[in-house]
């Protein structure tokens, strides 16, 4: 039997079902693992005690017919935990201890989960590197002083150093589907109402979806017909028949339209990214499936919509954290006093810089000139994606327009940081799936990955593409344990 924090969710959930491995003997193996990696700074808070006692507890009576029977999960620091901190990777919120639990956890925990502990990310999810995050960088698993990706670097990093077996993150312009390509892992932004965003701290409210981060596509279908569900409690939920998307899970694509955009071809792109690419739509005809040339002609202007759409979303959002009556507060004079220095110190430059940039677009005089305007070309945007899926079932595009970079590179260029999300953005702009998944190295030997792109909720389809091409990809990580602090 392989190392057990190697092993993939599928084996490890076999194996508890088989009683070839106990619950507790999996968390243990992950959490001594975990207290190896200081280096990445992946671990915000841990539950490491209550996660051994809660794997006693499900090994004296266990419950097989549960879809994560016993699995210990680390999940990123911007989903309440009930009784446990969840601070978003910002000072403000630094001793928030929730008393409710966020609707995506609480599905993992009914299906037997258990909390190994909360990731690091980038604050309140503003960033594409997870250097924003007041509890620091995260490193990148893949190589020395390299950024994993963000918001959820810290989500993507754990599963590539095998720190959890799977993870949940959160997607507002590509912040699953990016690190996971930085890092050489799966990750997949569901439909936008698929998963419910009760209890996520909240960024973007028309743009953020919660969603699987995995070793690879098998995993990924398992988790998420796990986390994906109706509730109530979110008034953007959206109540349609899920699919039982790992038993589903086929790698017949044949016949499949899949459409490539010309769009996507941009300006200075790296030959390895254009060779990747062409790699993909060559293993795609192998899998038998067609591919078509298509257009998307408003994306160039996806990434200004975006900016100005999510600030705007965010300043009305993090208006609540006034140190009034939860999370971190400067004391003032008066009242007014109180609230620009607690505002002032609470946030980070990133999170401060697009609360001013949102207020900007929102107040008078600008409203129409911006937010309004974004409004319509986001329409724009979304209507040229239902054009294309009038003729194709699915669309394939590189995850991003480079490897993992050196952390520090951007950090004086927001407009260089921004555009790491060119290709991502797009997608949660017009509320669809998209799935990255591992597809090459580039000379350093940093992964690329390949996104697939997929109908409103059609996931079940997009799945199915990125299995068949993993099958022929064969990726293989390789990432060596440089950072373990037993290393030698």
């Amino acid at each position: 039997m392989s190392e057990i924090t190697s092993q993939s969710l599928f084996e490890l959930t076999s194996n508890i079902k088989e009683k070839k491995l106990s619950s507790e003997e999996i968390t243990k193996a992950f959490i001594n693992r975990a207290e190896k990696s200081k280096k990445l700074n992946v671990y915000v808070t841990d539950n490491f005690e209550k996660a051994i006692d809660q794997s006693k507890k499900f090994d004296s009576n266990p419950n097989l017919d549960f879809k994560l029977p016993g699995i210990p999960i680390a999940v990123k620091d911007l989903f309440c935990t009930n009784g446990v901190r969840t601070t978003a990777g910002s000072k403000i919120l630094n001793n928030f201890v929730p008393t409710y639990e966020s609707t995506v956890t609480q599905n993992l925990w009914s299906q037997g989960a258990i909390l190994l502990g909360k990731l690091n990310c980038d604050e309140f999810a503003m960033g594409s590197s997870n250097e924003t995050s007041f509890f620091g960088n995260v490193q990148n698993p893949v190589g020395e002083n390299l950024v994993p990706g963000g918001s959820s670097g810290g989500s993507s990093a754990a599963v590539a150093a095998n720190l959890t077996p799977v993870t949940i993150g959160t997607d507002t312009g590509g912040s699953i589907r990016q690190p996971a390509s930085f890092t050489g892992t799966v990750g997949l932004k569901p439909t936008y109402g698929s998963c419910s965003r009760y209890g996520i701290v909240a960024f973007a409210s028309s743009l953020d979806q919660a969603g699987p981060m995995t070793k690879n596509v098998r995993d990924c279908s398992m988790l998420l017909e796990v986390i994906s569900s109706f509730d109530q409690k979110d008034s953007t939920s959206i109540d349609y028949k899920r699919n039982y998307y790992s038993k589903e899970l086929s790698k017949d694509i044949k016949g499949k339209k899949i459409g490539i955009p010309k769009e996507y071809r941009v300006d200075n792109m790296p030959d390895e990214i254009e060779q990747l690419w062409k790699n993909g739509i060559a293993y795609a005809k192998d899998c038998g499936a067609e591919i078509i040339d298509i257009s998307l002609p408003h994306t160039n202007y996806a990434l200004p919509t975006y900016y100005i759409v999510a600030p705007a979303e965010a300043s009305s959002n993090l208006a609540r954290y006034d140190g009034v009556k939860y999370g971190f507060r400067s004391p003032g004079q008066n009242l007014i006093e109180m609230y620009e220095k607690t505002r002032s110190e609470g946030f980070g430059d990133e999170v401060k810089r697009r609360i001013m940039i949102g207020t900007y677009v929102l107040s008078s005089g600008y409203y129409d000139a911006y937010y309004l305007k974004a409004q319509k070309v986001r329409q724009l945007i979304k209507k040229d994606f239902d054009d294309a899926f009038s003729k194709v079932d699915a669309i394939l595009t590189p995850s991003t327009p480079s490897s993992a970079f050196k952390i520090g590179e951007k950090t004086n260029d927001p407009v260089s940081m921004y555009l790491n999300d060119i290709f991502t953005v797009p997608i949660n702009l017009a509320g669809l799936p998209g799935i990255s998944i591992p597809a090459g190295k580039d000379k350093n030997n940093y992964p690329l990955g390949l996104q697939v792109i997929g109908k409103p909720f059609d996931e079940q389809n997009i799945l199915n593409i990125s299995y068949a091409l993993e099958d022929k990809i064969n990726f293989k990580n390789d990432i060596s344990d440089w950072w373990l602090s037993e290393y030698k």
